[in-house]
């Protein structure tokens, strides 16, 4: 950002969205949208839908390009690399489109938790200043669950009465907290998760390297950004640790539960620590999953098929696993809210989930 703050809508470790090249994995989405196009049925608000890091902002800036340059269904949305409003778009400099995104905070010091109504101004200013070009206008949304109250607001009103030419892009990782009313004026693209075989094709296209792809699937949940940012922590490595751990149940081995929580904490540990609180929760959902519907076709790690079946042999228990999941997921949100001391955090969580698992299996 122009004024210093890092970018709110790039991800950690890979291009930017609007450098991508090729969107991998997502054809349903695109051709979805190439056949609304085809049938006259271009409406001026869409919502991307899907999980975080599947390509949304992706196949946002592809579809703003495909609309700038004023290109037809049959042209698909691929375009060559000199196109000009393509080029415009990749240097962020594309007067036909906005971004609207997290700004500054009001000390100016940090990015906002969220989109305000301030950034909503700059989107009315660019509809004026934008009105005398007489091409289509693309507006990008980068997070539409970001924005608070006011902003919504505001944006509901572009949406009600979308200026001409115009077309709304709004990219939602949790669509269902977005209001209802937005929800309804626009006409829903849903991205799913990548399998192995598209993912690791994706992480190769970002210039990420990552073995094991099957398992880095599961622990990314099918999503590039979160695949980058488990090979590029070791992740992997972390959640064999774990599986390895509560293998040996119905006790674990209170010193390799004190050296992995010690391992997280500390110096350089800013990315490990919220990296291992997520494969907890990873953990539980999977088990929780597997005790209702059975051993899951992939695993995260050797020997997890058998410990997801350990800790939630049925649906009973299953329930209980969920139960300590949403109760972890409370704990270290509060932790992290107040400081509590990474490594006694993480510990007492390991050590509720021993106490939990054992009183399972005595039910």
């Amino acid at each position: 950002m122009s004024d210093g703050l890092p970018d709110p809508t790039g991800l950690p470790g890979l291009p930017h969205p609007r450098e991508t090249r090729r969107l991998i994995g997502q054809t349903a989405a695109e051709a979805e949208f190439l056949s609304a196009q085809a049938g006259g049925r271009l409406h001026s608000g869409w919502l991307l839908a899907g999980p975080m890091g599947v390509g949304k902002a992706t196949l946002a800036y592809r579809i703003a390009a495909h609309l700038l340059a004023g290109r037809d269904a049959a042209d698909g949305l691929d375009m060559p690399e000199d196109d000009p409003d393509l080029r415009r778009i990749r240097a962020g400099s594309h007067p036909r489109l906005f971004v609207l995104k997290r700004g500054p905070n009001d000390k100016g010091d940090k990015l906002s938790a969220q989109i305000r109504v301030e950034e909503m101004r700059k989107l009315k200013s660019f509809f004026h200043l934008s009105s005398a070009d007489g091409g289509h206008r693309a507006v990008i949304v980068d997070a539409a669950d970001e924005m608070n109250v006011s902003a919504a607001n505001a944006l509901l009103k572009e949406l009600e009465e979308p200026p001409a030419n115009t077309t709304l892009l709004l990219i939602a990782h949790q669509p269902s907290g977005l209001l209802p009313t937005i929800r309804s004026r626009c006409r829903v693209l849903r991205l799913r998760p990548l399998d192995p075989e598209p993912l690791t094709e994706a992480l190769a296209q970002a210039g990420v390297t990552g073995e094991a792809p099957e398992a880095l699937s599961v622990l990314a949940a099918g999503s590039v950004g979160g695949a980058a940012r488990v090979a590029q922590a070791d992740g992997r490595a972390l959640y064999a640790d774990l599986v390895t751990l509560f293998s040996g149940l119905p006790h674990i081995d209170r010193p390799r539960a004190i050296a992995m929580a010690d391992a997280c904490a500390g110096k350089g540990a800013e990315v490990r620590f919220p990296l291992m609180l997520d494969l907890i929760d990873l953990l539980l959902t999977r088990a929780a999953r597997a005790g209702l519907m059975g051993e899951p076709e992939l695993q995260g790690a050797p020997g997890e098929a058998r410990l997801l079946m350990t800790l939630a042999p049925d649906a009973r228990a299953a329930r209980r696993i969920a139960e300590l999941s949403q109760e972890l997921s409370a704990r270290a949100r509060h932790g992290r809210a107040v400081n509590l001391d990474p490594s006694a955090l993480l510990l007492d969580m390991l050590l509720r989930i021993e106490a939990t698992a054992t009183g399972s299996a005595a039910a």
